[in-house]
């Protein structure tokens, strides 16, 4: 199955976007978190094996993946362990990938492996390609940016 992939031009350097896209707290569509208006934090720890995580009232935690290669300020990748139908999805072999690519001018986020998330693989993958999906995540991470 294709993988979604999108190229951001930005004069932010290396550096600064891989910083910018790290706060998740910062440009992340609260909208698009379990939490929703609630949401009290978004984030990804800073480290390989660091778990991408959302944060809501009365000690709400999930955990929606995790971080498989951390290396500033060229590359971050992650699991994502949400589901067709956003619900998560603790098993890591259900998860896709999320692999972002930095360098003095641009920022290439590229999903992949849908075909793990079974049956609905596809429709989510459109979705997700969509101008709801990571167009419109991205967009807000470039607002963020100043791109």
């Amino acid at each position: 199955m294709p993988s979604v992939s999108h190229t951001l031009e930005h004069d932010a350097g290396a550096e600064r976007a891989f910083a910018a896209f790290a706060d998740l707290g910062a440009w992340w569509p609260a909208e698009y978190s379990w939490a929703g208006d609630v949401l009290e934090e978004i984030g990804i720890e800073p480290r390989e094996g660091g778990h991408c995580y959302e944060l809501g009232p009365h000690g709400f935690r999930c955990d929606w993946g995790r971080v498989t290669a951390w290396e500033p300020p060229r590359r971050l990748v992650f699991t994502w362990q949400i589901g067709p139908q956003r619900e998560p999805s603790p098993d890591p072999a259900r998860a896709s990938e999320v692999e972002v690519r930095f360098d003095a001018a641009s920022v290439t986020l590229e999903h992949r492996g849908f075909e793990r998330h079974g049956p609905d693989a596809e429709n989510y993958r459109a979705a997700l390609a969509s101008e709801h999906g990571w167009p419109y995540i991205l967009g807000r991470y470039a607002a963020s940016l100043g791109a």
